[in-house]
């Protein structure tokens, strides 16, 4: 694979001048923790609906990452070549990425609510040779779905199935111990080790054209955020960061797989989201930070205090639960606060540059509850009119960024990577700044919902609508909800003598393949649509009567 990462060599000799890239590798990174405290508790997974819980030292890790490179090698993976990976929080997420780095492989993280839909195109654009997925996994057979698709994915060679029971399985292929004894293994895991600007993680994020956009980072890009993320929240080798949020998000792949290795500290993966085997974790393990969505902090929250009233001991240990994703409802930072007796902060970010704005921790809790924080070290931002001009304190407009951490660029797609010549990139969120540099997120000039932290792709879930029979007109308009922040509406215009109902409209767009999560939760059947002289839509009118609703 060829990796047209342009955005990367003309900040090079800027970004080394002034301190912001480190030229240090998730490589670097692992040996330094051998080296320096081989037998501390590196990874700590549990799975839920087993109670499975799975411990590795960071010796125990190391090794482990070198026998799963060795036997990618055997697969045919080498430099440059894509691991896609399709887990949960399980262990072997965290191994595959640690073992693809040992070879110069970069590795695809892929939600594991996707389904074929989203997964065809992406395996297909990112020209996948092996993809790593449960053989199941609450119920849904992983290796059926992708086994079926892999006829029409020419680079596809290889589906391995952790837990399962074949040839193809993890177990079989990757984890086995003779890779250890292998007479070429030293020299596969030194031959191809990737630098510093070698493309690391292809992750994919959904974007205006509602066609997945595949983003390129490094080890420059990714560790020039995570430094002074981990120095802002004042994190260090003694804390255990507990990571429920999804591994293949760029939360959970940078701040619960990457971080805790830079800090020779702890982690512990929950791979489904249950608050009280959350409270079992951070408890039992002596967590001191997490990081999840809203909806993460509220089930947290609620579960936590009615364990306190019933003679629990809440969560003594954790100090911060860093929010993002969403706007935090005042009342929340109040209730979480009270009942976690943790630090509430918030931040804001993308998968193009990881959360790049964060309250800090010794802030007031008005903070959190009004502001997304304000930039880290390293990253700048402005918000401008619709010409370019920056606005006044206070004042909503485009919100463009120049960060350290600022991608490689799109794969393929070089044309929609947002950058103008002086490195500030086009958001695609509306934003104001206050006088002490706070942003607030205010919405969101590309059309994207965020439902829970997860963005739904509007466009294609809008072009499965207009396919519908009965559809004359669609469109996907978020409206509010307590616990989500956003949920998705359709609002529909019919064909003369049709009709349409939601449970129909769920059924269609599940037979199309579309992710749960995506479908709507809301069907509005209007007699026409709200538009410009033009004909476009003016989505803004369709969001206040959801509003109004």
């Amino acid at each position: 694979m060829h990796f047209d990462a342009v955005l990367l060599p003309p900040r090079r000799a800027r970004m080394i001048a002034q301190g912001l890239w480190h030229d240090r590798t998730i490589n670097d990174n692992l040996d330094a923790c051998v080296a320096a405290c081989p037998d501390k508790l590196a990874l700590t997974a549990l799975r839920v609906e087993t109670g499975e819980l799975r411990r590795f030292t960071y010796r125990e890790l190391a090794r482990m990452a070198d026998r799963i490179a060795v036997g990618l090698t055997r697969l045919g993976v080498g430099g440059n070549d894509i691991v896609a990976c399709q887990l949960p929080n399980w262990w072997q997420f965290t191994l595959t990425y640690l073992a693809c780095s040992r070879i110069g492989a970069v590795m695809n993280p892929l939600m594991h609510i996707f389904r074929e839909r989203e997964l065809s195109f992406m395996l297909q654009h990112g020209e996948a040779k092996v993809v790593i997925a449960p053989k199941v996994f609450r119920g849904f057979d992983f290796e059926k779905m992708i086994t079926d698709l892999k006829p029409s994915l020419p680079h596809l060679q290889h589906v391995v199935a952790v837990g399962g029971q074949g040839a193809n399985s993890f177990e079989a292929l990757l984890s086995g111990p003779e890779w250890e004894n292998a007479p070429d293994a030293q020299d596969i895991l030194t031959r191809s080790r990737p630098g510093p600007d070698d493309v690391t993680q292809l992750i994919y994020t959904s974007g205006t054209t509602g066609e997945p956009k595949g983003v390129m980072h490094s080890a420059n890009t990714l560790m020039s955020n995570i430094i002074p993320y981990a120095q802002r929240l004042h994190l260090d080798a003694e804390d255990v960061i507990l990571m429920a949020s999804p591994m293949a998000h760029q939360t959970g792949f940078m701040y619960g797989l990457m971080m805790p290795i830079m800090l020779k500290a702890s982690a512990v993966l929950q791979d489904i989201w249950e608050p009280k085997k959350a409270i079992e974790l951070i408890r039992g393990e002596r967590v001191t930070f997490t990081m999840a969505s809203t909806p993460f902090l509220t089930d947290l929250a609620r579960t936590v205090g009615e364990d306190v009233k019933a003679g629990g001991a809440g969560v003594p240990t954790l100090h911060t639960f860093l929010c993002a994703g969403a706007p935090i409802p005042g009342p929340l930072v109040e209730q979480a606060r009270s009942a976690l007796g943790a630090r509430i902060v918030s931040a804001w970010g993308m998968s193009e540059n990881g959360a790049v704005t964060l309250t800090l921790p010794e802030d007031p809790d008005t903070r959190p509850a009004s502001t997304d924080g304000c930039p880290l070290p390293g990253v700048e931002v402005k918000v401008v009119d619709g010409d370019g001009q920056a606005l006044p304190i206070g004042e909503s407009g485009r919100l463009l960024l120049r960060a350290c951490s600022n991608f490689g660029g799109y794969l393929k797609r070089p044309q929609l990577n947002g950058t103008d010549a002086d490195d500030w990139l086009e958001t695609g969120d509306l934003a104001r700044i206050d006088a002490q540099g706070y942003i607030r997120i205010t919405g969101r000039s590309k059309d994207v919902i965020i439902r829970g932290g997860e963005n739904i792709p509007v466009v294609e879930i809008e072009t499965l609508l207009y396919r519908h029979p009965a559809v004359a007109q669609a469109a996907i308009v978020a409206y509010p909800d307590e616990r989500l922040g956003e949920r998705a509406c359709a609002v529909v215009v019919l064909k003369p003598g049709e009709t349409l109902d939601l449970p129909t409209v769920v059924d269609y767009l599940k037979a199309q393949k579309v992710a749960l999560q995506y479908i709507p939760e809301r069907l509005e059947i209007l007699g026409a649509m709200p538009a410009t002289p033009s004909g476009k839509i003016q989505k803004f009118k369709l969001r206040d009567l959801m509003h109004s609703a």
